[in-house]
């Protein structure tokens, strides 16, 4: 079973920069395919960003396409979201997940495995 850590998350103005960082342990990360979500106050979780256990073909939620990219390494155990061009709109606590298909989608409910969450605070 793996275990997931995020770290990054912080306060930062709109049009800056944030990188979150998930590190996995306690299974073969090179296994998994990883994705992240987010949650704000009031609302779903939702679908940020999906990539596959090898690193390629990753998939995005419209609102953070050509923003947001995810990328992963490895042999580190980890899986990055480098978030450029901060909206308030992108406030949230930000999860990263482990799916045990090697190529997950946009769904929560395929990813059994969560990290507790990272919280990202974007100020106008």
């Amino acid at each position: 079973q793996v275990q997931l850590v995020e770290a990054g998350g912080g306060s930062v103005q709109a049009g800056g920069s944030l990188r979150l960082s998930c590190a996995a342990s306690g299974g073969t990360f090179s296994s998994y395919g990883m994705g992240w979500f987010r949650q704000a106050p009031g609302k779903e979780r939702e679908f940020v960003a999906t990539i596959n256990k090898s690193g390629g073909i990753p998939h995005y939620t419209n609102s953070v396409k050509g923003r947001f990219t995810i990328s992963r390494d490895n042999a580190k155990n980890t899986v990055y979201l480098q978030m450029n061009s901060l909206k308030p709109e992108d406030t949230a606590v930000y999860f990263c997940a482990a799916a045990s298909s090697g190529w997950p989608g946009m769904y929560p409910t395929e990813y059994p495995y969560w990290g507790q969450g990272t919280q990202v605070t974007v100020s106008s």
